[in-house]
């Protein structure tokens, strides 16, 4: 059974940062890779950053590349998404996920998610 619970979303002003944390339990996953996607309002789901296990290389979306920053903790099994410069734009529901993708941004390729935590940026 594999569990990923997400934490440190809220509510930030624009310009603003947060930090999101995600914990996975349940396996090992070195051969793994974590991923954070975003769904706002009325729209799909969209990839935001990913990260390897096995060399930490990480991948992020064009729109959030110098922005974000993801980072992983293998012995503590938890990846994290520093949120920097925040815009309205990016408000929505952030999800940890974890799997093995070809590409990093397929959203269909990872198989375990977590329930999603808010992000809300105020204008």
């Amino acid at each position: 059974q594999v569990s990923l619970v997400e934490s440190g979303g809220g509510l930030v002003q624009a310009g603003g940062s947060l930090r999101l944390s995600c914990a996975a339990s349940g396996r090992t996953f070195s051969n793994y890779t974590m991923g954070w996607f975003r769904q706002a309002p009325g729209k799909e789901r969209e990839f935001v950053a990913a990260i390897s296990f096995s060399d930490a290389v990480s991948y992020y979306a064009d729109s959030m590349e110098g922005r974000f920053i993801i980072s992983l903790n293998t012995a503590k099994k938890t990846q994290y998404l520093q949120m920097n410069t925040l815009k309205p734009e990016d408000t929505a529901v952030y999800y940890c996920a974890i799997g093995d993708p070809s590409y990093a941004n397929d959203d269909k390729a990872y198989a375990y998610w977590g329930q999603g935590t808010q992000v809300t940026v105020s204008s």
